[in-house]
């Protein structure tokens, strides 16, 4: 399934559906896709992000490239749905990074690698926008990750029975292609990273992991229109300010 969160003009929302084709059903309504916006797919209670999980990106940076998970969180105040603006810090340098986000099903604790495809509820997309500047000197990143608009998320939650990996993600600033990588890259896969959080962290529903991004980040300018696409998910698209 496809599944999306949505406002529409003739119903108080936002509410949960299904995307069939060109349209979307919920409660026994259709609407015609277009004739929707869409929203956040889900309500995180928190997101939990990978740093540096692909060698590529980490090198890139001038980073070493870690012997276990590389952990982060982000706020759900920073999270915005498709369409909606990147509003900029005041700061020399804010980043795009596309990433796979994986969207937790279940309440967890302590799963097992073998285990954590039951937890998974499914895949999106998620920029991880970044003060880049700030991270330099901010030691536990709260500022250069956590601020309002640096997380968006969506357009839509593909089910795990549909879509497994390797995932081809994508980047695009104003139409140039940027970042072209695949989760086969990844240093940490899916499984290990879900049982290494939830070693010490419970998994709500709705909860997102976001996995790293692959290499060639940069610098976002006012105006840019950045876009995140997974194949198979779809095109996450914000404009920034």
């Amino acid at each position: 399934m496809r599944l999306v969160r949505f406002i529409h003009p003739t119903i108080p929302g936002p509410h949960s559906g299904t995307v069939v084709g060109d349209t979307v059903r919920s409660n026994g309504d259709e609407f015609p896709l277009a004739a929707v916006r869409l929203v956040p797919p889900c309500v995180p209670t928190k997101i939990i992000c990978l740093g540096r999980n692909y060698a590529a990106h980490a090198r890139e940076l001038g980073n070493e490239i870690p012997t276990c998970p590389l952990l982060f969180f982000k706020p759900p105040s920073a999270v915005i749905g498709p369409e909606d603006e990147i509003v900029m810090p005041d700061s020399p340098r804010i980043d795009y990074e596309a990433e796979l986000g994986v969207v937790i099903g279940t309440r967890c604790r302590n799963v097992r690698p073998e285990d954590a495809r039951a937890v998974i509820l499914g895949y999106t997309c998620i920029n991880d926008v970044t003060d880049r500047a700030a991270q330099k000197w901010d030691k536990n990143w709260v500022r250069a990750k956590g601020f309002d608009t640096s997380a968006p998320l969506g357009p839509m939650i593909v089910t795990a029975d549909e879509l497994d990996g390797p995932f081809h993600v994508m980047s695009r600033v104003n139409g140039e292609l940027r970042q072209d990588g695949t989760t086969a890259d990844f240093i940490f896969s899916i499984p290990t990273v879900i049982a290494e959080i939830t070693s010490r962290i419970t998994l709500e529903p709705g909860d997102v992991i976001a996995t790293g991004t692959p290499p060639g980040v940069g610098p976002l300018h006012h105006g840019d229109v950045v876009e995140v696409e997974i194949a198979g998910i779809g095109v996450l698209k914000n404009r920034v300010r």
